[in-house]
């Protein structure tokens, strides 16, 4: 999952296209009745059009009555709602990747309900963190821009793991 991340954020497009890959891998993985590579692209794309074409109907259909949904308060507020659920996955999105990038032992802590990934801290992956370190010190305290963090990054990533 995290070199399909990787390999969206190194490519332009929707961050989203990681999905494709992960069908690829599925599909791939348990290919019956077809061969691996076919069942990877066919899996692909399966995921590409269940994943783009009901975001383009619900568009497209749905564009019109937008500014008319915004003047009833009852359906603002919904909207309102589903606005603040995807920042709620976007944020569980962030913290899942952040511990698995940055720790090689992730478990997971239950209690009461709930269910909350707790990292190995004697597991950190020191060049990870100082890496994330010195991104967000250039992003926030230097401006840098953020093509320039990325690339660079990505460079210094791909020298840590050759050497």
């Amino acid at each position: 999952m995290l070199q399909g991340l990787g390999l969206a954020e190194t490519t332009p497009g929707p961050l989203i296209l990681v999905l494709t890959f992960v069908g690829f891998l599925g599909a791939f993985g348990s290919p019956a009745p077809f061969p691996p590579l076919w069942a990877g692209v066919l899996g692909a794309a399966v995921t590409t059009w269940v994943t783009f074409v009901p975001c383009f109907l619900w568009v497209l259909l749905g564009a019109p009555y937008v500014e008319r949904l915004r003047e009833k308060p009852a359906l603002a507020s919904a909207l309102a709602m589903v606005t603040a659920a995807v920042v709620g996955v976007i944020l569980n999105l962030a913290i899942w990747f952040g511990l698995h990038a940055l720790f090689h032992e992730v478990h997971t802590w239950s209690a009461f309900g709930l269910s909350l990934p707790m990292p190995t801290v004697s597991s950190l992956d020191l060049p990870a963190f100082v890496l994330a370190v010195l991104a967000i010190v250039a992003l926030l305290r230097f401006k840098a821009p953020m093509l320039a963090v990325l690339g660079a990054s990505a460079l210094a990533g791909l020298l840590l793991e050759m050497f």
